[in-house]
């Protein structure tokens, strides 16, 4: 019979708040520019990660940043079921509660030193298969700047592309990509909705789009039955064995 000291073992449901267990440090990033970039690396509590989620922030001026809502979640759920590597860090002059990274906003300009510092630091941490993650802003830098880490990547994923600061010419670069390119399109995006996100790609040439037009969707990804079906989108691509990720964690686990 248990007594009030048995450890519970009824399935928890996962949902907003909930922090499965994980290695989390404070990790530093340093620019060529000579900035000091603050973020977080969540790894599998008692094995390598599999492969490893580079996640670039939604837009700073208007309260994008580490923690952003995807992107903390899927910190607080992959390492442990999907035994995945979550990088996640403010780009320049942004804060959160981790702290504030140095400089000041470039536009997605001047983050270009801000993504090389990214994928400097997995490089000399030797984190596997990387996946370069943007949303929203974060989809820009990914457009400008990803096929610069091509050799390295194992991967692309966009989350909300606004395409607002991404050109023509940046996006049509994209052709002869041979890696796994993924489109997550609101149906209710407020910038770009899904009709008009396969326009761009028809007018730029990509043949290589894997595209999903996510029902009922919105631009910042509200609600659990959002934040579930993005994080499923993520690991049926990035750890396919892994998905689809249970709803509920056993304490005993």
């Amino acid at each position: 019979m248990e007594n009030e000291n048995t450890p519970a073992t009824e399935p928890v449901e996962i949902r907003s708040g909930i922090e499965l267990p994980a290695r989390r440090d404070d990790i530093e990033l340093h620019t060529a520019d000579g900035l000091t970039l603050v973020g977080e690396l969540a790894q599998p509590l008692e094995k390598a990660p599999v492969a490893t989620l580079v996640t670039f922030h939604p837009l700073p001026t208007h309260g994008g940043f580490m923690d952003s809502h995807i992107y903390r979640k899927a910190a607080l759920r992959l390492p442990a079921l999907a035994d995945l590597a979550v990088l996640r860090f403010n780009t320049r002059g942004t804060t959160s509660p981790r702290g504030t990274s140095e400089g000041s906003f470039g536009d997605g300009i001047d983050e270009v030193h801000d993504v090389r510092a990214a994928f400097d630091f997995v490089r000399e941490h030797e984190l596997p298969n990387p996946w370069m993650v943007g949303w929203s802003f974060g989809t820009e830098l990914t457009l400008k700047y990803a096929r610069e880490h091509e050799e390295l990547l194992s991967g692309v994923i966009l989350l909300s592309p606004p395409l607002r600061r991404t050109t023509p010419e940046e996006l049509a670069a994209w052709q002869g990509w041979t890696k796994p390119f993924l489109w997550l399109v609101p149906e209710h995006d407020d910038f770009l909705k899904p009709d008009a996100a396969r326009e761009a790609i028809a007018r730029a040439g990509l043949a290589n789009v894997g595209f999903v037009d996510v029902e009922d969707g919105r631009h910042l990804w509200v609600g659990e039955k959002q934040t579930r079906r993005v994080l499923n989108e993520i690991v049926a691509r990035v750890n396919p064995a892994a998905a689809p990720l249970p709803t509920h964690w056993l304490a005993t686990n």
